[in-house]
């Protein structure tokens, strides 16, 4: 099954892809490796959460965030590329704005890592980062970017 089919039979569809607040590109491609810009979970252009995991945003729903965060980076790729010619996720990089005694951001960024999975397979396998930091822009909870392979 291809991925724009698995992400149909998961109810999933990709989002637009955001315009950059700033000097970049949503993603570019170098010879086979695709590299997104950070994503953070937009919905329909708005943050459905700000503020920082363990304080003002729960463990649980930045998970949620950074599956979004995740399917707006697809987005990016099938808009440069199409989805459906990745051939495997290479590396996942998620920073969680976190306050200052929580510990899960691996756990947060399981919500990205996950989505992955169920949409790409063995082919979504990957190495990752989660990194805590103080700030994100706009105030976002997660962001996420995305190294993949494409054929």
């Amino acid at each position: 099954m291809s991925p724009s089919e698995k992400l149909r039979e998961l109810g999933l569809a990709l989002p637009s892809v955001s315009t950059p607040a700033g000097a970049y590109i949503p993603a570019r491609r170098s010879g086979n490796l695709v590299f997104t810009a950070g994503q953070v979970p937009f919905v329909d252009g708005k943050l459905p959460k700000t503020g920082k995991i363990g304080g003002d945003v729960s463990a649980e729903d930045g998970y949620d965030l950074a599956r979004t965060c995740a399917l707006n980076a697809l987005a990016a790729v099938d808009a440069l590329v199409g989805l459906d010619s990745v051939t495997g996720i290479v590396k996942v990089v998620g920073f969680v704005a976190s306050s200052p005694e929580f510990g899960g951001q691996p756990k947060v960024i399981n919500g990205a890592s996950d989505l992955l999975g169920e949409v790409f397979g063995e082919a979504g396998a990957h190495a990752r980062s989660a990194v805590g930091v103080a700030e994100l822009p706009m105030n976002s909870p997660v962001e996420v970017e995305l190294i993949v392979e494409v054929g």
